[in-house]
């Protein structure tokens, strides 16, 4: 509807630059050079009777679209000197990558969607499972005890069985056939990926809503436990924070270090491990709004 609307404003203004020109001939030149102008706009001109947040969302929902169609959900193996030379023109930056490199070798980018921590979480833990087959067994084992529990507290049984299957038939699929190409299959198939980082989402409102008398005293707005997670743990697409992965370290038992690669003061790049008194198996890189994984030296 907005496209239609601004196309119809652009063909009045055509026709009225038409009529102009026909009348007033020492015009002719000024007015094609305008019409010229407003074919190569790239946005329509400011209307009020417009619907603004329908634009916005419309921009939203096209630089959503773009970054599904260059990005993949988790990249490839990259050495960490490319993070170097992104921010060579940073001196900030770049001196924090520089001490970061005698720690880490590699660094894989996941998808800027607001789901880039669950991605980076599932494809890492993934892939140390294949890698060390007691936890994943010890994971299998949990996954299996969870639906039940999630039913318990009012989870909707239909949606949230079909998402506990997909991860459970992701787990088994790795027992028998379990390697890195797999992991990147299953991670950046659109289908089987969401399903996951879906189930994820339940599992960390599950553990915030029984420990609420705990997390209550952190969440702003007045908001319940339960209205933080309707609103910003259980959506697709929304941004996970400090609380999402207390909870769901907590939830897994399984220790996560954040290395966080910001403007603060001094060079160093500071780190936080998740839950504290596990030793962390996965390492994600935090820059502003965004998670990556990163990979031991």
């Amino acid at each position: 509807m907005v496209n239609k609307l601004a196309m119809e404003e652009k063909n009045q203004e055509k026709s009225q630059n038409k009529e102009k020109n026909q009348e007033n001939s020492e015009n002719k030149d000024l007015n094609q050079e305008n019409k010229d102008n407003n074919q190569d706009t790239t946005s329509p001109e400011y209307d009020p009777n417009v619907n603004q947040d329908e634009l916005i969302m419309a921009q939203e929902k096209q630089i959503a679209e773009e970054i599904k169609a260059k990005t993949a959900m988790v990249g490839t193996l990259e050495s960490l000197s490319s993070l170097e030379k992104e921010y060579s023109h940073d001196p900030v930056y770049s001196s924090k990558v520089v001490t970061l490199m005698p720690k880490f070798s590699n660094v894989r980018r996941t998808r800027p969607d607001g789901n880039c921590f669950l991605r980076g979480f599932i494809f890492a833990y993934l892939e140390y499972c294949i890698h060390h087959r007691e936890e994943l067994s010890r994971f299998k084992k949990y996954l299996e005890g969870s639906k039940e529990e999630l039913f318990e507290m009012g989870f909707p049984k239909f949606t949230t069985e079909d998402f506990h299957d997909m991860f459970m038939e992701v787990v088994s699929d790795l027992e028998g056939s379990g390697s890195v190409e797999r992991v990147e299959a299953v991670c950046n198939d659109a289908g089987t990926s969401d399903y996951l980082v879906v189930y994820l989402r339940l599992l960390i409102s599950a553990h915030l809503q029984k420990n609420a008398e705990f997390f209550s005293c952190f969440i702003e707005g007045g908001r319940t436990v339960e209205e933080f997670c309707k609103q910003e743990v259980e959506p697709m697409y929304r941004e996970c924070d400090h609380l999402h992965i207390v909870a769901l370290t907590s939830a897994l038992g399984v220790g996560v270090r954040v290395m966080y690669l910001d403007r603060g003061e001094g060079a160093t790049v500071l780190s936080h491990d998740f839950p504290e008194d596990k030793d962390p198996i996965i390492h994600l890189l935090y820059r502003p709004g965004h998670y990556d994984i990163l990979y031991k030296a």
